[in-house]
């Protein structure tokens, strides 16, 4: 079963130069819950919740290479990361939900790696 979780915005879209139409949609599927459970329980129960925000409201962004993922990053005191990739379905999907130390984040922002969203 799937649903939907939230947009990829066209800020992102057009920051991280996607071939993508405004408000493509973000889907979450029973899959990816496990995942998300079996990987990173602690972030699960503690940021779930809070997954639209980060995809309406991402400090930083940036296209991981490697997997074509798009990372979005959103502080609450500690930065969480939230992985969404597109499927073989075309569909885009919340994969991964973790949190990440500040030093790291404030690293590749330094470094250009991960770009700052306006406000």
């Amino acid at each position: 079963m799937l649903k939907k979780i939230g947009e990829i915005s066209l800020e992102v879209i057009k920051l991280l130069n996607l071939p993508l139409s405004e408000a493509t949609p973000v889907y979450i599927g029973v899959t990816n819950i496990a995942h998300m459970v079996n990987e990173h329980e602690y972030e699960y129960y503690r940021y779930f919740s809070k997954i639209p925000f980060i995809l309406s409201a991402p400090d930083y962004v940036r296209l991981k290479k490697d997997d074509e993922s798009i990372e979005y990053v959103k502080s609450f005191g500690k930065y969480v990361k939230l992985a969404v990739r597109v499927a073989g379905d075309g569909n885009y999907y919340a994969r991964s939900l973790y949190r990440v130390r500040d030093n790291v984040i404030k690293r590749m922002v330094k470094n250009q790696i991960f770009k700052p969203l306006t406000k």
